[in-house]
């Protein structure tokens, strides 16, 4: 896992450089169909990266954007009406038959279907219209990091490609270095905040949000430890009632809109004395992480979660676990 997430750097640029032209072509044919919604299709860590690419369509491109359960195809076989949509199917085998038979079902039903997959050749890239190899590599780890990154990568640079975005195509361009000084981030102080406890709150708003569900996830399974992810706008509601004194928070904050949000959240939690940790100067009152600022809202989200993988890694260990063998997982899941 480690050496994987030291390889995230090089494997974003191999993916801008060697499925630049898929890129471009499928942004293109995007632009054309000038869609009126987006729908996405994944699972797990690939979800999460549907998750992120949702924000990031939604507040640049104007788009909706919902996903849909696989399920409905696989399972209830029921046909959605997608006439006029973009369906994203995101899946890092290409071969789990619940994604495949939605972005095949998503394409009869007149949807653009566009794959980002790790797997050129398989039955997702068979069932779309448009195939992205992200690139990525061989990925032995359970837990997924650079593919994780890639596909969040591809996604943003479909839709840059699809908008016009140079801006954006620009900050894409930027982002493996950004990457390399994520992952010197040290983020270990965090880890006493966990010794005492068996359980975490990680916040986020936007997309960085999406890091937080992804975060969330990559604890449980690398680290046997139960964290769950909320928006920083909902967690001052029910979830509250589970925070005391000590209880530990990750709040991940981005150079957005939101930061400002976000770091007066985590200082609330930090007034009720729980144990908070945030990835903002704004925030007065908790504990302050490293961050690296990329100079654009949507990519400043990848350099967080980088740094968080690499604390995770060596969280895992520092426990006494190994982060590449997690207990009852295993790397394909391949869903009904």
């Amino acid at each position: 896992m480690r050496r994987e997430i030291v390889e995230i750097p090089e494997a974003v640029a191999r993916l801008l450089d060697g499925s630049k032209t898929a890129l471009a072509e499928a942004g293109a044919d995007i632009a054309r169909r000038d869609p009126h919604f987006v729908v996405t299709v994944a699972r797990g860590s690939s979800d999460h990266a549907a998750l992120f690419l949702k924000y990031a369509v939604e507040l640049t491109a104007g788009l909706a954007v919902a996903s849909v359960g696989p399920s409905v195809a696989s399972i209830y076989g029921r046909r959605l009406k997608l006439a006029g949509s973009v369906c994203l199917a995101i899946s890092q085998s290409g071969k789990s038959p619940d994604i495949v038979a939605m972005a095949a079902a998503a394409r009869a039903a007149g949807a653009l279907t566009v794959a980002i997959t790790n797997t050129a050749v398989s039955p997702l890239a068979n069932a779309s219209d448009h195939v992205i190899d992200i690139l990525a590599g061989v990925e032995k780890s359970v837990a997924a990091t650079k593919s994780f990154v890639n596909s969040a990568v591809a996604g943003l640079a479909l839709m840059a490609h699809s908008t016009n975005d140079q801006a954006l195509l620009a900050a894409l361009g930027e982002l493996p270095g950004h990457l390399r000084k994520a992952i010197g981030g040290d983020w270990m102080d965090f880890a006493g905040a966990l010794s005492d406890s068996n359980s975490l709150f990680i916040l986020g708003r936007g997309p960085a949000f999406a890091m937080a569900t992804e975060a969330a996830l990559k604890l449980k399974e690398t680290c046997a430890f139960h964290a769950e992810a909320y928006s920083a706008a909902e967690i001052m509601h029910g979830p509250l009632a589970l925070v005391g004194p000590g209880f530990p928070v990750l709040a991940l904050a981005a150079r957005d809109a939101a930061e400002k949000s976000v770091a007066e959240v985590a200082d609330a939690l930090a007034d009720k004395q729980a144990n908070v940790f945030a990835t903002s100067d704004l925030a007065a009152k908790a504990t302050r992480l490293p961050y690296v600022a990329t100079g654009h809202p949507l990519t400043d989200p990848l350099a967080l979660i980088v740094s968080f993988y690499a604390f995770v890694e060596a969280f895992a260990r520092h426990r006494g676990l190994n982060p590449d063998q997690p207990p009852n997982l295993r790397k394909v899941t391949e869903t009904l």
